[in-house]
This record gives structure tokens, sequence and C-alpha cells, in this order.
């Protein structure tokens, strides 16, 4: 928070969101409200999650040649067999927390009568909430498709991919 031991340099920005949202700010820290540290706790456990997935890919990792598959571009990494099944698996629950948080946070505004965002004006809430706040629907989206596929091939018996950064 704002005038906290923590707060500057790296967490300056976040003065703006907790006014933009106040979830994030003052209005439900004195209200004790328990979600964000719940929510901050589960990120942890993402993090760890997303680290695991990266950390497999680079272990593990083998460097293709270039043209090794059709639209591979130089200097590729593919993580194959249990590791990387174990990556897939990983990747996948990680982004479908990630996706489900923020569903959960976004519907909790909604059945709330937009308690914590609704104070902003339309420029300010598109640019200092939806969009940002967009890219935690978009991008774990992205990931559950793309991974989701690989799990569902290598289960259907279809010619596997390996997974490639």
């Amino acid at each position: 928070m704002p005038g906290g031991s923590l707060h500057w340099p790296l967490w300056v920005p976040y003065a703006l969101y907790g006014e933009v949202d106040h979830m994030y700010g003052f209005k439900q820290w004195n209200a004790g409200n328990g979600f964000t540290s719940a929510q901050g706790f589960l990120n942890a456990v993402e993090t760890l999650m997303y680290l695991a997935y990266v950390g497999l890919w680079y272990r593990h990792g083998q460097v293709l040649p270039a043209g090794a598959a059709a639209g591979q571009r130089a200097q590729e990494r593919a993580v194959a067999g249990r590791a990387g099944a174990l990556a897939v698996v990983v990747g996948y629950s990680a982004a479908v927390m990630t996706l489900s948080k923020t569903v959960l946070y976004w519907m909790n505004e909604y059945f709330s009568g937009f308690d914590n965002i609704g104070h902003n004006d339309l420029f300010r809430l598109v640019f200092c909430f939806i969009i940002p706040n967009g890219l935690w629907l978009l991008y774990p989206s992205y990931m559950i498709y793309d991974m989701g596929s690989e799990i569902v091939s290598a289960l259907g018996g279809s010619p596997s991919r390996a997974k490639t950064e």
C-alpha cells in the first residue's frame, strides 16, 4: 500500500491500480477483506508451476535443427517423453488456475454490482482495468487450447508433437 515500507520503488504503479480497483486498495484493506491475500497465495502456487514448466523445458529441452519441422524457427527447443508430458500437464494446470482465478475475480465484480470498479469512468475502466486484466483471460485461454490439444492428441493416439518454445 502507498506509504508502506515496500511501496517504493517496485510497487509504485499499484497506487494507481488501487484507485482504479478498490479490491487492491485501502477500501478492502481497511475492511479486512482476505480475497487478495488468498489470491496472492494462489498466485505464488501458479508462479511455482510456471517456473517448473520453464525448468522442465530448459533442463530437458533439446535444440532442434533448423527446418526440423514445417514452420519451425532455428534453434527451437523441444521437450519429449515423460518430461515433455509433465511439462504440458504442469503448464496446462497453471494456465487453468490463471484463467479460473481471473474469471472468479471478474464474476465477483459482476455479482457485487461492480463494487470495486464501478466508480471509474469508461476511459479509465477500459485502459486501467479491462485491457490489462483481459490479458489474464486471453493468454491463459490460448495456453489451455494449445496444451489441451497436445494432451488430447497424445491420449487420442494421434501423432503427437513435441512441446517447443
